[in-house]
């Protein structure tokens, strides 16, 4: 059986896009509340009946969240231009590491506004 687990985060912090066009509001330092969908997919484990253990997804995403909470991102290492597209890439480079099966990572800016990295191509 294959499933998809998702666990969601949130951290708060501030950013400006410097190289968006002259006038554009998001050059400007602004924050958001953060949400990160973190989806690992893969086989149940027959013998304990899951895929991870949810803590065990929580044992790994909660300091990489914790490096960005609070945090002006453009001072982040590997962030200096914090688009939601440049952020899904640094949380799958800083999760994989450590989470077996990462399928996704879903960055919501806003309630309306959100971007879905599923890697690299050429992984």
């Amino acid at each position: 059986m294959i499933v998809e687990l998702t666990k969601t985060y949130h951290f708060e912090a501030a950013h400006a896009l410097t190289r968006a066009p002259e006038g554009h509001r998001c050059r400007h330092i602004h924050g958001h509340t953060y949400q990160v969908d973190v989806t690992l997919r893969g086989p149940v484990d027959p013998d304990v009946g899951w895929l991870m253990d949810y803590g065990d997804i929580t044992a790994a995403v909660k300091p990489v969240i914790e490096l960005l909470d609070h945090q002006f991102l453009n001072e982040v290492e590997g962030l200096s231009q914090p688009t939601s597209e440049n952020l899904c890439a640094w949380l799958w480079d800083h999760i994989s590491r450590s989470t077996p099966h990462l399928w996704e990572i879903c960055v919501r800016e806003t309630p309306t506004s959100r971007c879905r990295y599923r890697g690299p191509l050429d992984a």
